[in-house]
C-alpha cells in the first residue's frame, strides 16, 4: 500500500498553523485534520515534532538529523573497520580467511 506523499518542514509547519486555524474557529482535531489533508495521527506527530517550531528552526532541525545520521553510519563503519583489523592482527591464521 503507497504511503503518503513527504512533506518538507516548511510544509508541515505552515499545515500545523492552519490546522491552528481550524481548531481556533471551533472545529474539531478530527475536522481539522481531514481538512490538511492528513490523519488525526499524523497530526499529533507533526504537533509534538514541529509544535512551538519558526520555519528555520525547523530546517536546522531537519538538518541536524541528516548529519547526525550519516555520522552515525561513519562510526558503524568505522568500527567495523576496526574490528577487521584486530582480528587480522591477531595473528590466528583463519581470521584473514574470513570474507566481511
Amino acid at each position: 500500500m503507497p504511503r503518503g506523499k513527504k512533506f518538507t518542514a516548511e510544509q508541515i509547519i505552515g499545515k500545523l498553523r492552519e490546522a491552528e486555524v481550524h481548531l481556533a474557529e471551533g472545529k474539531t482535531v478530527a475536522e481539522a485534520s481531514r481538512k490538511l489533508g492528513v490523519t488525526e495521527q499524523t497530526y499529533y506527530r507533526w504537533k509534538r515534532e514541529y509544535g512551538g517550531l519558526r520555519t528555520d528552526q525547523a530546517k536546522r532541525l531537519k538538518d541536524l538529523e541528516k548529519e547526525n545520521a550519516r555520522l552515525k553510519r561513519l562510526l558503524a563503519d568505522a568500527e567495523l573497520d576496526k574490528a577487521i583489523l584486530r582480528e587480522a592482527a591477531s595473528g590466528r591464521p583463519w581470521a584473514a580467511q574470513l570474507n566481511f
